[in-house]
C-alpha cells in the first residue's frame, strides 16, 4: 500500500503523461483530476502550491510539485520513502 497520490492534469499535457507513466511504472495508484478549462481549480492550485502549471502532484496531502520534481525525488531515491511513509501515516490516522 502506498500513500494517496493526487495529480491535477489537463488534456494534451506531455508532462502530465510523463508523470502518469512514472507512477504507473512504479505500480502506484493515483487519483487524477482533469482541470482542463476549470479556472476555479487552477486558481486554487496557484493559491495552494504557488504554481499555475500542471501536473501538480500531492502525496499524502502534501504538494510535491510537477513532473520534474517527481522525477527528481525518484532519482534521489526519496519518492519510494515518501510513498511508504505517507501510507504508514494514513494507516495510523485511520485513513
Amino acid at each position: 500500500m502506498t500513500a494517496h497520490v493526487k495529480m491535477y492534469t489537463r488534456k494534451w499535457c506531455g508532462y502530465c503523461t510523463a508523470a502518469e507513466r512514472l507512477l504507473e511504472a512504479k505500480g502506484v495508484a493515483y487519483e487524477q483530476i482533469d482541470c482542463t478549462g476549470d479556472h476555479a481549480t487552477r486558481k486554487w492550485l496557484l493559491e495552494t502550491t504557488g504554481r499555475s502549471t500542471v501536473p501538480q502532484i500531492f502525496i499524502a496531502g502534501a504538494p510535491i510539485g510537477g513532473y520534474d520534481d517527481l522525477r527528481a525525488l525518484d532519482r534521489r531515491g526519496e519518492l519510494d520513502k515518501m510513498l511508504w511513509d505517507g501510507a504508514q501515516a494514513s494507516a495510523r490516522n485511520g485513513r
